[in-house]
């Protein structure tokens, strides 16, 4: 048996200080951005690449990297071939899609409340989010209904964080897929003041004290550091499942998806066959791996890491098979967003169909529910560039396989029961 005491895959450094995983062609951005917002009328993304092989498009960060202990989202949206099919319907998975894949029922969730939390802000939320219900037949979710809430760290709503570009997108993107899995949530948004760890824990300690069932955080450092330990109270949150993209860059450990308290969610690239079944693979841009700093939590079970293993599960991830997201300050509408950024939120709005979320303390339940049927097992696929699967030993912490493995965890919802906590 091998055992591994990191899983981190370091192609570039992209700062003197600070060593940080650059995934091959993904990002191309040679140094650590400022934390500044972006006004959408300048944005440009951070890098367009070209994609990787087998797939079409161009493909943006919404988000530039940041130093620890920043975090960036982790939005990715294609820039290229984006147009609507010949029936006028947007391009991208939809609601019902995104339901079909993953069998999910198309209501439930009535009376349950999933928070996203996202830094800065969206001033077009509202308008965007009925924009993408009314597409997709979802009942309407508004502030003046009661449905969406959208309040700051501190749980006002006044004053709101200024906006950011790429945040913006996130946002969007978040209470898109949450809508979509989950159409009679309520919804509640909570904006940090800043993509600093500090801030963003404190909004996701706010969603919860505000009465949030599930909290969705599509953000991540994209790198471990020590100290990072020093933020993992904010996500001990029992009774309410802590939801968090496991990254886009490939082979490399993130917080706070490495903490134990937390569901980590990898990426897939989703297809429909021509008889309108559904397959997966591990999507390229996956995170994945084992923590250097964060212990191995009780229920984790597998054998090649002697601390925490990201992830847990799974959901679309791949820009290239992405879903449709509605967005007018950074974009002009429609466009097709990928990234763990999708995932998350969809599991996390699977975790409130479930009805059971005042149940879960931490990421367990997918390894304490992973009988047959419940979860479509991804097997094929890695998040390492061939010629360099030797770095995981081409086994299961970067490499999709029967049962458990790192990218997609123990797979993807196949209806609800593989998030119901008993």
């Amino acid at each position: 048996m091998r055992t591994r005491t990191t899983a981190i895959w370091l192609p570039v450094v992209v700062a003197a200080a600070l060593t940080a995983v650059v995934p091959f062609a993904y990002r191309t951005t040679t140094s650590w951005a400022e934390t500044t917002p972006t006004d959408p009328a300048t944005a440009t993304g951070v890098a367009e690449t070209a994609a990787p092989a087998g797939e079409t498009g161009t493909f943006v960060d919404a988000c530039p990297p940041v130093a620890p202990p920043h975090a960036s989202c982790f939005a990715r949206y294609q820039v290229s071939g984006v147009e609507p099919l010949a029936d006028g319907t947007p391009a991208g998975f939809g609601a019902a899609d995104l339901r079909s894949a993953y069998d999910l029922p198309a209501t439930g969730g009535s009376g349950h409340v999933v928070a996203v939390v996202d830094a800065y802000s969206n001033p077009n939320v509202e308008t965007d989010l009925a924009a993408y219900r009314a597409q997709y037949g979802l009942p309407e979710c508004t502030t003046a209904s009661g449905c969406l809430r959208i309040v700051n760290q501190d749980g006002e709503a006044s004053p709101l964080p200024e906006p950011d570009a790429g945040w913006a997108l996130e946002i969007s993107l978040d209470l898109d897929m949450v809508s979509a899995t989950c159409p009679q949530c309520q919804l509640l948004l909570v904006e940090a003041n800043s993509s600093s760890l500090e801030d963003l824990g404190t909004a996701v300690a706010t969603a919860v004290s505000l009465g949030a069932d599930v909290v969705s955080n599509s953000y991540g450092t994209s790198v471990e550091f020590a100290e990072e330990v020093d933020y993992e109270h904010y996500y001990n949150q029992p009774g309410h499942p802590i939801v968090v993209s496991a990254g886009d860059l490939g082979y490399s450990v993130s917080f706070p998806a490495v903490s134990r308290y937390v569901t980590a969610v990898g990426g897939t690239s989703l297809t429909r066959e021509a008889d309108g079944a559904w397959s997966e693979s591990v999507w390229s841009g996956t995170g994945s791996g084992c923590s250097a700093y964060i212990p191995k939590p009780e229920w984790q079970t597998d054998e090649n890491c002697p601390m925490r293993m990201v992830g847990d599960i799974a959901a679309v991830a791949d820009p290239a098979t992405g879903v449709a997201v509605y967005d007018t300050f950074s974009q002009s509408g429609w466009t097709i967003v990928g990234g763990t950024s999708a995932a998350a939120p969809i599991i996390a709005g699977v975790y409130a169909l479930t009805g059971t979320a005042s149940k879960v303390n931490d990421g367990s339940p997918p390894w304490r529910n992973r009988a047959a049927g419940l979860f479509r097992d991804v097997t094929t696929g890695t998040n390492v560039p061939s010629a360099f699967a030797v770095t995981c030993g081409n086994d299961y912490l970067c490499t999709g396989v029967v049962g458990y493995d790192g990218p997609t965890g123990w797979g993807t919802p196949q209806g609800v029961g593989g998030l119901a906590a008993s």
